[in-house]
């Protein structure tokens, strides 16, 4: 058998899915991986099935359903005032992470350098790396804001992008007016691609605004903006997502997508399209879900953790120094092994680590299911 030098020799299995195996093999509660529990929307069950049963089930286009890319235009006008054209500049993808990995194919050459803010959602520094470029890692300050003065000393002239999240995952912080001012700043000083990473768009929390990169035009002149249906309407398994980018980088991503996967699940597709026209399916998803955060937040003054804020997605990051030194990774352990209840260690966002001591749950869960979580952890 023939050799395979790794392009990724340091990566292994991801941690959600190590410690979703171990939820179940200890029949723990999983508040690791982020996926709901409980059923999507009823109306998209009925959707789907009618467009398969209509025979929406061949080849869609390869940008994606019209009808679904014209939706979603009408959407960003709505929310974020943003003309953007269904033709030429929405493309749908095979999920959200899919959408950052052929965003990244399409701008990066060796040698090119990417900043990655960390806690950084796990699948950015694999994508850059695969695509020869090298990850230039700045930590997020212990509140979680942007050290904006140190990503400016990352910037080098060889810098080619820097990638973006928000709301963030894990740490469900959120871009301020004054983020979005010095973002623009340091595009200004050093011009670079932004690959703005948006899945958790309609969960944001206490009246806050979703500062979406399509709200600002000479931001979006460079940007490649990705999103997901599945984190926001409940349908993971669906693997659907898409890419807003000006034209002329629209027509270089496609050049990538038609290669790697052409077209998209249709009857999906046609699904969402319909379902969409009811703007309420997304603007109710942020009252939705600071419900749960604040049952679960609630709830949890009763444990040891102390959990920090969560503006946005449906992720809180807990620290559990009054319960033990241990670092997350191996508290993590004995949490799902031990006490019945899966997180994820925030250590498995870094690229060293080391040092960590902060575990993130997901609250995007049936309440009975927070429930009985809580339970258990008040036992620690």
């Amino acid at each position: 058998m023939l050799s395979i030098p790794s392009k990724l020799p340091q990566v292994g299995t991801t941690v959600f899915t190590t410690m979703s195996a171990l939820a179940s093999q200890y029949h723990a509660i999983n508040l690791g991986q982020g996926f709901p529990d409980f059923p999507m929307n009823g109306k998209l069950v009925e959707l789907v099935t009618d467009a398969m049963r209509h025979n929406y089930n061949q080849y869609a286009p390869m940008p994606g359903w019209m009808p679904l890319r014209e939706v979603l235009c009408e959407k960003f006008e709505s929310l974020y005032g943003a003309t953007i054209h269904p033709d030429s500049e929405i493309t749908i993808t095979p999920g959200g992470t899919y959408a950052l990995y052929t965003a990244l194919t399409t701008i990066l050459e060796p040698g090119d350098e990417v900043i990655v803010l960390e806690p950084a959602y796990d699948s950015y520094v694999p994508n850059i790396i695969v695509n020869g470029g090298v990850p230039v890692l700045v930590s997020l300050n212990d509140d979680f804001s942007i050290p904006w003065d140190r990503v400016g000393a990352a910037v080098s002239d060889r810098t080619k992008a820097i990638m973006i999240n928000s709301p963030n995952n894990p740490t469900g912080s959120i871009l301020s007016a004054d983020d979005i001012e010095a973002l623009r700043q340091l595009i200004r000083r050093q011009p670079m691609f932004i690959v703005s990473d948006e899945v958790y768009e309609h969960l944001v929390f206490d009246g806050k605004a979703h500062h979406s990169l399509l709200r600002y035009p000479d931001l979006m002149e460079n940007a490649f903006v990705c999103f997901s249906f599945g984190k926001v309407y409940h349908c993971t398994g669906w693997k659907l997502g898409y890419c807003v980018a000006p034209k002329a980088l629209t027509a270089a991503f496609r050049k990538i997508h038609q290669y790697n996967c052409f077209s998209c699940h249709t009857p999906s597709q046609v699904a969402l399209a319909g379902f969409l026209k009811d703007k309420d399916q997304y603007l109710s998803l942020g009252a939705f879900f600071q419900e749960k955060r604040d049952f679960f937040f609630k709830g949890m003054e009763a444990t040891r953790f102390v959990l920090k804020p969560s503006f946005g997605s449906y992720f809180a990051c807990a620290t559990y120094n009054r319960i033990t030194d241990l670092p997350d990774a191996q508290f993590a352990g004995v949490l799902v092994k031990d006490h019945g209840v899966a997180t994820i260690p925030v250590s498995a966002f870094y690229q060293d680590p080391s040092g960590h001591h902060l575990l993130r749950f997901c609250f995007g869960k049936k309440q009975e299911t927070l429930e009985k979580a809580i339970e258990k952890l008040t036992r620690l």
